[in-house]
């Protein structure tokens, strides 16, 4: 059975970098909104089951498909064929610092028609890896109210700079610190022995404050809901969507 078999496939359009944009956007569930943004390569079988959790605890989940395979088993081969794409793609940023990912603005745009659909105070975005960041960003649409960033490793690491940067501009930024400083709280994941990060943790920390609530976990890994997966993780996500996205 494939593993989007009992998810209904949609697309979303909205602008980015000045061209209408669409992605395909997969469904499931009931409840308060949840946008899970997938790490490299692609729409792997380890988001997909880490959604089908989220659904089980009670949510209506989205799987936007930005780059690479779907429905697919995690490999490094997956990984080597979606670099080349990704890297020559104006809708992600890889290296430049102190810029949002343009991308950020078709997910903000998905997160407000969910929004709108659904009700309620609003709805939760998670990202991973290279789309770590991409939930922070999310967090200017007024209806992100819940942003959950899972090993945020953009842009890469091992140029000077880059380990502590957010993968955001300095207006995202201030609207970040400004909504946080209201209340809308940021959860942060990774594993503490992992380099990818860098020292992106204490950056957010140096922003936001005690608004950034981090679980830094033990042991060796990378992908903390998905191929490395903790239930630590996972228990601190379904606490969090829980105290936040439920009226």
């Amino acid at each position: 059975m494939d593993a989007l078999d009992s998810w209904t496939r949609s697309e979303h359009t909205a602008d980015v970098n000045g061209a209408p944009t669409t992605h395909p956007v997969w469904r499931r569930g009931t409840g308060p909104g949840v946008i899970v943004v997938h790490e490299m390569p692609g729409l792997t079988n380890g988001v997909i089951r880490f959604g089908d959790e989220l659904v089980e605890a009670g949510y209506t989940v989205l799987l936007p498909h930005l780059f690479g395979p779907a429905g697919r088993e995690f490999s490094n081969l997956d990984v080597a064929r979606a670099m080349p794409g990704i890297c020559i793609s104006r809708e992600f940023t890889k290296l430049a610092r102190g810029v949002t990912t343009p991308v950020a603005g078709w997910l903000r745009s998905l997160a407000r028609s969910l929004h709108a659909e659904l009700g309620g105070p609003g709805v939760g975005a998670l990202g991973m890896c290279f789309t770590g960041g991409f939930a922070l960003a999310m967090m200017v649409e007024e209806s992100t109210v819940a942003p959950v960033v899972c090993q945020p490793s953009t842009p890469f690491i091992g140029l000077p700079g880059r380990a502590a940067d957010l993968n955001l501009s300095p207006a995202d930024a201030d609207v970040v610190r400004r909504r946080a400083a209201e209340g809308c709280a940021v959860l942060g994941i990774r594993y503490a022995s992992d380099p990818l990060p860098g020292t992106r943790f204490d950056t957010l920390t140096s922003l936001i404050g005690d608004a950034f609530v981090k679980v830094e976990l033990e042991g060796k890994g990378h992908s903390t809901v998905t191929e490395h997966r903790s239930q630590r993780a996972v228990d601190a996500i379904l606490d969090f969507f829980g105290e936040r996205l439920h009226a």
